[in-house]
Parts: C-alpha cells; sequence; structure tokens
C-alpha cells in the first residue's frame, strides 16, 4: 500500500507533534505547525493523535492512491479535490484505488494536513517521524516531497474494517465516498484571515519602553514574506529597550516573541532554535499557535495580552475538546 506523489506542491513534509528530549543537545523540536489540525486527522483516521501525518503549505501537491484507503483533510482550506471533485474538509473520506488527490487555490489558511488510516510509514528519528529540513533528518529521507516518491502505508487497525464498509454503503461519486458527518465546529480551530494572537507577557517585558509596547498591544503586525517555519518575521512599530543591555541566550521556545536590534519582531515557530540571545516580548500562548499557523504571508497579526491563569484555562478547555473528540470518535468507529 502506497501514494505515489505526481506534484510535490510548495512544501509537502511529513510531521508528527514534535521530536522532544533532545533541546539540551541543540536538537529542535520541529514538528506541525498547527498541532491541533493534525491531531483531528489522525483521530478521524482512527490514528492516534500523536501520529505523522502530512503537511501541505499553501500551493499543494497530486497524490495518487494504488489502493483504497482512509484518509482526512484538515487545517486550512487549500481547495482540496478528488479526481477534479471538490472534498469537504475535517471529515473521514474513504479514497478508492486509481484516485488523485490535488490541492488549488489557498482559500483560507497556509497549511493542510492528510491524515492516512494506518499511518505513513517512515523510519524514526530520535523518537519521532518529524521532518526537520535544516538537519535532513526524519520523516521522507528527511527532506520536502518531490514528484515520484513513494510514500509506503502501514496496515490500518483491523478493527476499522467494519467502518470502512459503512462509509462504502452510501452511493458514491467517482472515486470517493466521504463521511456525512464531520466534528462540531466548535471543536476544532477556527481561523481568520488577520487574526488577533494572544500572548502573555515576555521575560524582558519590562525592559521596552512604554510608548511601544502599547503599540505592539494595539497595532497591526504585517507577516512578511520571509516567514518560514522557524519563525515568522513581522513589521510594524519597531520595538526599543529602555537602555541598552547585554543578554545571555536564554531558552526559547514555540510562539516566543523575540526582537532583534532592527526593533522588528520575529515570532519563533515549529523549527526554532532552542536558545536566543534577543529579548523576549512577549509569548503566544498555546492555544493560539494553531491561528497563528494559519497565517499566510502578507496578512496582518494584532497581539493581546492575557494573564498566565487565562492563557492555562484556554489550553486546558482546547485539551478537553480534544479528549471529547477522541472519546466520540472511539465509539463511532468502534476502536
Amino acid at each position: 500500500m502506497s501514494i505515489k506523489i505526481l506534484k510535490p506542491g510548495l512544501l509537502s513534509t511529513i510531521q508528527d507533534e514534535g521530536r522532544y528530549g533532545y533541546q539540551k543537545d541543540g536538537m529542535v523540536v520541529s514538528g506541525a505547525m498547527d498541532k491541533i489540525a493534525l491531531r483531528i486527522a489522525n483521530l478521524l483516521v482512527g490514528n492516534a493523535p500523536h501520529s505523522a501525518a502530512l503537511e501541505i503549505t499553501l500551493l499543494g501537491p497530486q497524490l495518487y492512491f494504488d489502493a483504497d484507503h482512509l484518509i482526512a483533510v484538515t487545517g486550512a482550506n487549500l481547495s482540496p479535490t478528488i479526481d477534479g471533485q471538490p472534498i469537504k474538509l475535517w471529515r473521514p473520506t474513504l479514497v478508492k484505488k486509481g484516485a488523485i488527490l490535488a490541492f488549488g487555490t489557498p482559500v483560507l489558511g497556509c497549511r493542510s494536513y492528510v491524515a492516512i488510516a494506518g499511518g505513513y510509514a517512515v523510519p524514526e528519528v530520535l523518537g519521532s517521524f518529524a521532518t526537520y529540513l535544516r538537519a535532513g533528518i526524519g520523516g521522507y529521507k528527511g527532506r520536502a516531497l518531490q514528484a515520484d516518491d513513494i510514500l509506503n502505508v502501514n496496515e490500518p487497525d483491523a478493527r476499522l474494517t467494519t467502518y470502512w464498509r459503512e462509509l462504502e454503503l452510501p452511493e458514491r461519486t467517482g472515486n470517493y465516498n466521504q463521511a456525512t458527518w464531520s466534528p462540531a465546529p466548535e471543536l476544532y480551530p477556527t481561523y481568520e484571515e488577520n487574526p488577533t494572537i494572544r500572548a502573555v507577557k515576555g521575560p524582558e517585558y519590562e525592559l521596552f519602553a512604554e510608548s511601544d509596547l502599547t503599540h505592539f498591544r494595539t497595532e497591526k503586525y504585517l507577516v512578511k514574506s520571509e516567514s518560514d517555519r522557524m519563525g515568522y518575521r513581522l513589521q510594524g512599530s519597531p520595538l526599543s529597550l529602555t537602555e541598552p543591555k547585554e543578554l545571555l541566550s536564554s531558552a526559547v521556545t514555540f510562539g516566543t516573541v523575540q526582537v532583534p536590534p532592527q526593533g522588528q519582531p520575529i515570532v519563533l515557530m515549529a523549527d526554532h532554535q532552542t536558545t536566543g540571545g534577543y529579548p523576549r516580548v512577549a509569548q503566544v500562548i498555546t492555544a493560539d499557535l494553531p491561528k497563528l499557523a494559519q497565517v499566510q504571508p502578507g496578512k496582518y497579526i494584532t497581539f493581546e495580552e492575557v494573564t498566565l491563569e487565562k492563557a492555562q484555562q484556554l489550553y486546558m478547555q482546547q485539551e478537553q475538546k480534544l479528549e471529547q473528540l477522541e472519546w466520540a470518535l472511539q465509539i463511532k468507529m468502534k476502536l
């Protein structure tokens, strides 16, 4: 069982939730930019939520299926089609042998995820399947997918057989059939073109001029075209320290907002370095990282300050929703 890459798209890589436990050795976490979309995609096809899935950026690939497969496409709406027919996001889809999954114009968001029942058969490196491009490890040969690559697929859970048959019962249109249901919208992330991103104060917040902090909290920042999986470069009102100060390199994480000497913030993303020497003005809350990951270059973000207690509350609410979804899908699929 495998999938052939007919066209690779702009940037298509295998990702999971990340490579943890090695930051002390200088190895980045990497993993999916939108971990919630990845987790839900896996749950919709009966995989463990941390399984590897295909992350697609803006311009998607064309994938040929050499056998019947159960898939789910989540995250950004990049106009997915099967054999030219539009399909819906956030629901299980039974794809028949010979079908081609393709993507068109980006409608909303930046990154889609394609999970497949059984998961992609790629080697595990340091406890993760995630592709880290700069080091050339993980995923498929440590790189982005290319034309004519063959992605092998593991055998799916045998308990999914009954569910597959249920999907085959309705009359199919073409070479696929989608479930008639999807998770309630409140269970998965809401994306916006120009979102408000919530953040807590960073460790060096008080070192910045108050007038600059007012701009930071109220003005829109452009996500520049130079942004990538390592960081989003922003453009807006510059931030400056009240007085020059030498800082030791300190730990950083996904969502840390650093301010280099020129004053334009950088938000660190999934492939961020393990330490940084620039002052940290803010930390994007975990619950808003999926929303941030889906902002396209050329769009704007606005920061909203929240307390640590509020950030923890929002994170717990997000995790509770995912637990409810996982429980419901296990019952639905009889797993």
